[in-house]
């Protein structure tokens, strides 16, 4: 089930994604696969994707996720209504300084985006940590980031290391390692606790973030390939059937984009999913498939059997 978390910078109106009514706080992040999200239906119903990756392990997880008893990839919705912080992420070797599992590499999916709607990524070229720590000191930080436009459709690569914030006015789909370690190094004086010193050792200069063009291949668009995850975007009228490769396996993440869909495989009961919402497909599953109602988009994410390098994102001048 959906993990609807409060953020300022968020807003009270999720269509057309949810339509549940929201309360008094701004909703801005709506998490899919995070270590507290329960399953919505079925004899698991109720049980976390914590509780289920500490029982079972490999079989639900996979090969190549990096750790036995824990969900690799974190998806969330973003509603931004207002900018949100200029912030920074450690990579895997910064987060292990600090007894975090992992990093947070991310990318950003446009489901949705209206007039004005733009992503901050990255330094401007030649800017040095000195200058950046000095505009921060001097409230003018977010003027030395790459604001770069965003329409319906893009896919922005954001490795960690990267200095980076969201604008208003668009609905994002992120996948990222799951991690929520942030630090926050700018707020546009908005007044919440800034984390300048530990972002600043994480940041880099210079990083591999930018958009990413979309290939396809076998009737589906590859949106991203990196070492730390796959997307995947598909529409489908008819059924769809999906049958794992021999070799190392993976867990697979659905997510309904538009439209709505039945998942079904051996041994199971049919799993009916609806926009905004996710199907996580057991990495012990070799078969199953996606049944559109009536027509379908959906986002496969999962880590890679085989690492595939750092995508070739660019920063639109």
């Amino acid at each position: 089930m959906p993990e609807f978390r409060e953020r300022v910078w968020g807003t009270r109106d999720l269509r057309p994604v949810y339509t549940r009514v929201v309360g008094k706080e701004p909703i801005g992040e709506v998490w899919l696969t995070g270590d507290e999200c329960k399953v919505a239906n079925g004899p698991l119903a109720g049980t976390t994707l914590g509780e289920l990756c500490t029982r079972h392990g490999r079989e639900l997880v996979g090969d190549v996720a990096p750790d036995a008893n824990r969900f690799p990839l974190l998806i969330k919705y973003l509603f931004p209504r207002e900018k949100l912080s200029v912030q920074v992420h450690p990579d895997d070797e910064g987060a292990r300084k600090i007894g975090v599992p992992c990093g947070k590499t991310e990318c950003w999916y446009v489901a949705r985006a209206m007039a004005g709607a733009q992503v901050g990524l990255g330094l401007k070229p030649g800017t040095t940590h000195e200058q950046f720590e000095k505009a921060i000191r001097e409230n003018t930080a977010e003027h030395l980031l790459n604001w770069i436009d965003v329409k319906n459709g893009d896919m922005i690569y954001v490795d960690a290391g990267t200095v980076h914030a969201i604008g208003p006015n668009s609905i994002l789909i992120e996948t990222q390692q799951n991690s929520d370690t942030t630090y926050r190094l700018y707020d546009y004086g908005r007044g919440r606790e800034l984390h300048v010193e530990q972002g600043l050792a994480a940041m880099r200069e210079t990083t591999g973030a930018g958009t990413v063009e979309a290939r396809e291949i076998d009737g589906r668009l590859l949106l991203l390939a990196s070492p730390y995850f796959v997307v995947e975007k598909f529409q489908a009228g008819e059924p769809v059937a999906f049958t794992a490769k021999v070799g190392p396996n993976t867990a697979q993440v659905l997510v309904a984009s538009e439209g709505c869909a039945i998942v079904e495989c051996d041994g199971s009961q049919p799993v009916s999913f609806n926009q905004g919402e996710a199907v996580v497909i057991p990495a012990a599953v070799k078969q199953y498939t996606i049944r559109p109602q009536w027509t379908v988009e959906i986002l496969r994410m999962m880590v890679p059997t085989e690492n595939p390098g750092a995508p070739a994102a660019r920063i639109p001048r």
